[in-house]
């Protein structure tokens, strides 16, 4: 029977369960802040501008779950700023003509405003200078949020005005601390043995609210006495890797891949070459990618090398997936092992910028055709050797323009088959020496 007497519960300690565990542990001073050592540490650059006192407009670049909202939330406090936020997603014109006024009310009482601006970089050129004027004459102090390379997504003239503050994703201490605080807010342990605790931080990938989103969900769980890896990989969803495609982890990651085969190192080039394609890559793009790699990288030293691409390319296009990304791998193993040159590519460049320099000059008459009399009274063709009516096969004539001074471009490397190559240019140019002192 329901006692009628029996108090109430709480509203106000209700409201609380049900926020967000992401929103109860946020921490409420600077001191607190899980991670970001660098700039919040004795030496980082975010504290000795606090200590000095000369907090400057800040543009935070960081992936998703690293702190950034939260962050600009204290240097508020911090600073004794009033708070604002918006989100570049929601707003326009209007909320930022809105903004800019409200501010500048402010202002008159003597009252600053931290503007905080989530996910800066969508607005586009004329929003984002909309910000300068009230930069300037200090109505706002500006922080906004990127996970996007500020280099390529914000104004420039923003970013002179601004100080870029790079934010990293969260270490494995680092999410056990902040697996430690939640349980301290849950008022409950989660009982994970070592090895199930690593899983659940490494399904989080370095992503603080990933991580405590997870935690909620082991938190609800009635029998979290056999928790093990398996039953966390079972029932959770791990967080996908961080990857956009036409963003700034796309060029890293190849970046990367690039790196990796030019420095010979199959085993990370292999890695990159997994985390492309567990991000969602196209093989296509990637194939594409590693021809590339071959004929800058590796060219003449390995004539093969161009032919194993070609052939993996072809493989994939045949075979599809999976199996056809076995053959990229195989093409990735292949050109971190093979022995590398750029002798070619250097080459290519300095013949492209010679050619660029030295304009319409003719090539020598004597190795131009004369299919008409006129041409052969104009000298074309006069003294030509054929080249197969020399002894060896080598007529040590120049090919160059009369007026240009016969240059070396090519300089093959002593490794792989260039080392052949290498052979043979200085053999033609002893006998290109021999035949001119002849002459």
């Amino acid at each position: 029977m329901t006692d009628l007497f029996q108090s109430e519960p709480d509203p106000s300690a209700k409201a609380q369960t049900m926020r967000p565990l992401a929103d109860r542990v946020r921490p409420s001073d600077l001191k607190d802040v899980i991670g970001q050592r660098h700039l919040l540490g004795p030496e980082g650059s975010l504290r000795m501008m606090l200590d000095a006192g000369a907090l400057s407009s800040l543009i935070f670049w960081g992936p998703p779950g690293v702190g950034k909202t939260t962050l600009a939330r204290l240097l508020a406090h911090e600073t004794d700023f009033h708070f604002e936020q918006i989100s570049a997603i929601f707003s326009g014109v209007a909320e930022l003509r809105k903004t800019f006024e409200a501010a500048k009310l402010r202002r008159k009482t003597g009252q600053g405003t931290l503007l905080f601006v989530d996910e800066i970089h969508r607005f586009n050129k004329a929003q984002q200078d909309s910000f300068l004027p009230y930069m300037e004459d200090g109505t706002i102090l500006l922080v906004g949020a990127t996970t996007e390379n500020p280099s390529f997504e914000i104004n420039s003239a923003v970013l002179s005005r601004a100080q870029v503050l790079t934010l990293n994703r969260l270490d494995d201490d680092d999410l056990r601390a902040l697996l430690a605080r939640a349980e301290g807010e849950l008022g409950q342990s989660l009982s994970l043995s070592e090895h199930t605790q690593f899983t659940l931080i490494s399904m989080a990938d370095g992503d603080g609210r990933a991580m405590l989103n997870l935690i909620e969900q082991v938190a609800t769980w009635p029998d979290r006495s056999e928790i093990t890896a398996a039953t966390l990989s079972a029932r959770l969803q791990r967080r996908a890797a961080q990857y956009d495609k036409s963003g700034d982890g796309h060029y890293n990651l190849i970046s990367a891949l690039h790196k990796s085969i030019r420095g010979s190192d199959p085993d990370a080039a292999l890695y990159w070459f997994a985390r492309m394609l567990e991000g969602g890559e196209d093989p296509r793009f990637l194939a594409r990618r590693l021809t590339r790699m071959e004929v800058e990288d590796i060219a003449l030293a390995d004539p093969e090398a161009q032919q194993v691409c070609l052939a993996a390319w072809q493989s994939y296009e045949r075979l599809g997936s999976p199996e056809g990304e076995l053959a990229l791998a195989n093409a990735v193993i292949y050109l971190a092992l093979a022995p590398k040159s750029n002798a070619a590519y250097v080459a290519y460049k300095a013949a492209r910028k010679m050619a660029a320099q030295t304009g319409s000059l003719a090539p020598p008459k004597h190795i131009l055709n004369a299919p008409t009399k006129l041409m052969k009274e104009q000298g074309y063709g006069a003294g030509y050797t054929y080249d197969h009516d020399a002894e060896d096969g080598f007529s040590g004539q120049n090919y160059f323009p009369e007026t240009l001074a016969r240059p070396s471009l090519y300089d093959p490397v002593e490794r792989g088959f260039e080392r052949e190559l290498g052979k043979r240019v200085a053999y033609f140019a002893k006998l290109r020496r021999a035949r001119s002192s002849e002459a």
